[in-house]
């Protein structure tokens, strides 16, 4: 890979995605195919100020052992050593931030007792709720960005070998990440200004729902939750520092009603969940929640996700992201989310994120439940987009306007 660009991918991650504060401890968790990129990010953090960095390998081979083999008593046995082992720095002088690194195989667990998955990840997810509280209102500074492992590459582009296709998808993710031409501050600048232009225009605009409809079937209105707000392009913690939380992210979004959807909706891109992937999806939404869904593949893995728990048939989070997206552009399917949620507006099955209703950061659960903003222990994004797609809005004072014409923004 260039090592140029490596270095700036990773300067660019600590110092505008994460935006590191002097005093911090930042928590890298990061896979051990990983460690060059990671060691990259300790010391862009360190000469930026961090007081520490605190990195926290993870090897997805062996946790493929630990589920296949391991019992699942002992499996959903989360230890309170694991939750404080984040609290700890979020509670100590200073605070701290948190990067993830993501680059997993897309079916690493293929093959395994999908229930068994399903039921460990969310003992984990149970344990770690406390934790998840600080992310999901943007009470510490968090960013997840990806790099490939040859497991991953060799899925995206299975006619190259390991070697070459490695090399050639990070050509491609400093691509739609804005580095390859070497000023990624400079570039993510503008990308957020028009990115904000246009929350702000849908935030102006008072809405009451959004329609979606594509010739693949889809037609499907989303209430929005009470209070909603728009958010997109870039986060400001409880501490006033501005951060991105995913890189890439071509996304606007905010939180549905969590009563208030009706219609259908067609998947656009495959889906990876606990490790497998799900294909060619459909859901039939009927007062928020889902009456009947399908999948040409993993159907049975897409049904114990919409039983994980009470709030799993219904969505938290509703995204906007054009045709034109970068990600969409390249003409890759990446299979992972980070990438394939920017390349087409989506939905997310689960908990809805508190900042996206005015004041959701301080509310409880219940006041947020109130408001229709959704309740789970999981929040899984599945893509919708199409680039036929139409959006319209209808405003509280009973205007129609047109959000969205064949899959691009018309504001």
């Amino acid at each position: 890979m260039n090592q140029e660009l490596l270095k700036k991918y990773a300067e660019f991650t600590v110092q505008v995605g994460i935006n590191v504060q002097k005093g911090q401890t930042l928590i890298i968790r990061c896979p051990i195919d990983g460690a060059y990129f990671g060691r990259a990010c300790m010391e862009a953090a360190l000469k930026a100020g961090a007081r520490d960095v605190v990195m926290r390998y993870e090897d997805e081979k062996a946790a493929r052992i630990r589920l296949e083999y391991g019992s699942e008593e002992a499996l959903c046995d989360i230890k309170p050593y694991e939750l404080r082992s984040f609290l700890d720095y979020a509670e100590s002088e200073g605070g701290c931030c948190v990067l993830s690194i993501h680059a997993s195989d897309p079916e690493i667990y293929k093959g395994l007792d999908a229930g068994k998955l399903n039921r460990v990840a969310l003992a984990k997810r149970a344990a770690m709720k406390p934790w998840q509280e600080y992310t999901m209102k943007d009470r510490v500074q968090w960013c997840v960005v990806a790099i490939p492992t040859a497991a991953w590459a060799t899925t995206v582009f299975p006619d190259l070998d390991a070697d070459q296709a490695q090399e050639k998808l990070w050509s491609t993710i400093f691509d739609v990440c804005r580095v390859t031409n070497g000023d990624p501050v400079g570039e993510w600048k503008l990308h957020v200004e028009k990115t904000a232009a246009r929350r702000d225009k849908l935030n102006e605009m008072q809405l009451e729902s959004i329609r979606m409809q594509s010739a693949n079937g889809t037609d499907l209105t989303v209430g929005l939750a009470d209070g909603h707000t728009w958010e997109g392009a870039c986060s400001k913690a409880e501490n006033g520092t501005v951060f991105i939380a995913n890189v890439p992210t071509e996304e606007v979004f905010t939180a549905p009603h969590c009563q208030r959807v009706n219609g259908v909706v067609k998947g656009t891109k495959p889906y990876v969940y606990n490790g497998q992937l799900i294909e060619g999806f459909s859901f039939t939404f009927k007062d928020g929640k889902v009456v009947e869904y399908s999948a040409e593949k993993n159907e049975e893995l897409l049904g114990q996700m919409l039983d994980s728990d009470e709030g799993a048939r219904r969505i938290g989070e509703i995204a906007l992201v054009p045709a034109s997206s970068p990600i969409h552009r390249s003409g890759v399917l990446f299979y992972n989310t980070l990438f394939d949620e920017n390349a087409a507006c989506h939905i997310a099955f689960g908990a809805g994120y508190p900042t996206t209703v005015k004041g959701g950061a301080a509310m409880s659960r219940e006041e947020l439940l109130a408001c229709g903003v959704n309740d789970s222990a999981i929040h899984e994004d599945m893509m919708v987009g199409s680039e036929d797609m139409t959006i319209t809005g209808l405003t509280k004072s009973g205007e129609t306007v047109l959000i969205f014409k064949d899959g691009e923004w018309a504001i």
